[in-house]
């Protein structure tokens, strides 16, 4: 627990998630989420906060490239060539989602978590996270190092700092 802050109530990973709240609502911004290595983690986080209804609309997770396609409209050659672990596909479903529910800010997380699914040039805590708004998508790589779940809560960590900015 960080002991400089005082008279707070509310859990160190818990203050990110509020600071989210407060920064879409005063902006009036919405959001909508598609993860894929971090299976909902990201959702849930947001919503362990009352009121984020006000402001995340929607939270998928799209693990198989079937749901990637289908319901974000990520273009299967652009799986094929590039794989579902990429830049280029973490920025389609961060468009994908945003457009679906035509929300301000669309948030992807696609990657491998491991302990399986690496391959050549795509090692076992590569991440990928994508944030788009209707004037620009930005999208950053991350190696993680750790578990399965220490991988995921990495990626998740990070997706929300990049929200909270």
């Amino acid at each position: 627990m960080d002991h400089n802050i005082s008279n707070s109530n509310i859990p160190n990973s818990m203050r990110l998630e509020e600071k989210i709240l407060k920064k879409f609502t005063k902006a009036g911004q919405n959001l909508a989420i598609a993860e894929s290595c971090t299976g909902g983690l990201i959702g849930n986080r947001l919503t362990d906060i009352p009121g984020a209804s006000a402001y995340f609309f929607l939270g998928i997770a799209a693990y198989d490239n079937a749901a990637k396609t289908r319901i974000l409209g990520v273009s299967p050659s652009l799986i094929k060539k590039h794989g579902a672990v990429s830049a280029q596909t973490a920025s389609a479903m961060a468009i994908g989602v945003r457009k679906l529910l035509k929300t301000s800010v669309g948030l992807s997380v696609t990657g491998i978590a491991g302990p399986g699914g690496a391959t050549i040039g795509k090692p076992v805590g590569l991440v990928y996270i994508a944030l788009s708004n209707p004037a620009r998508t930005i999208v950053k790589k991350f190696l993680f190092k750790g578990s399965r779940v220490d991988i995921k809560k990495q990626a998740a960590d990070t997706a929300l700092k990049m929200l909270a900015k």
